[in-house]
């Protein structure tokens, strides 16, 4: 029972790369975020708004846990957060897990989140400045955690089919 976990920052490509290479694996994808929105039946915003972060923070640890415990071969895409609560980053070293740090530049982050900030709460209301230096110190808070990752393959520069064969080369 392998888990593929992808992790990074938001606009790295987790779920672009996870589904594409859930096709030519066969291994089925699941997105952390879909699977918590399914089971608390409201979406992330919903959970932050009605219930706090400590309450979203202990459900994602809950489900994430869950499905590295399943039984089936997934390949699991993490929220932009996960790693970096409730010893999350710990489950990265798991033996049956293969974790894979996606890892963006700035310049990478902001060119490809700029484009549909107003899907992105955190940062639909920031300039180019403001969104820059929010990336660089979310990075450099993060960077800690997404670094307990098994792997890390760099996206920059690549398109989505050569990240996904950078991928199988780590999974031959």
């Amino acid at each position: 029972m392998k888990k593929i976990v992808l992790l990074g920052y938001m606009g790295c490509g987790k779920s672009t790369i996870a589904q594409n290479l859930s096709k030519i694996t066969n291994i089925p994808f699941l997105d952390l975020d879909k699977c918590i929105e399914e089971r608390a039946n409201l979406s992330i915003n919903e959970i932050f708004e009605k219930h706090g972060e400590v309450y979203f923070r202990k459900l994602e640890h809950e489900m994430f846990v869950e499905l590295l415990q399943s039984s089936e071969n997934n390949i699991i895409g993490l929220g932009g957060g996960t790693p970096c609560y409730a010893n999350n980053h710990e489950l990265l070293k798991g033996d049956d897990v293969v974790s894979i740090y996606l890892k963006a530049s700035i310049d990478t982050l902001y060119s490809r989140l700029v484009h549909n900030k107003s899907k992105r709460p955190l940062i639909a209301n920031m300039n180019e400045e403001e969104m820059k230096e929010f990336i660089a110190k979310h990075l450099f808070d993060r960077s800690f955690y997404y670094n307990q990752a098994k792997h890390k393959v760099s996206v920059d520069d690549k398109s989505v089919e050569e990240t996904v064969q950078d991928i199988l080369e780590i999974l031959a």
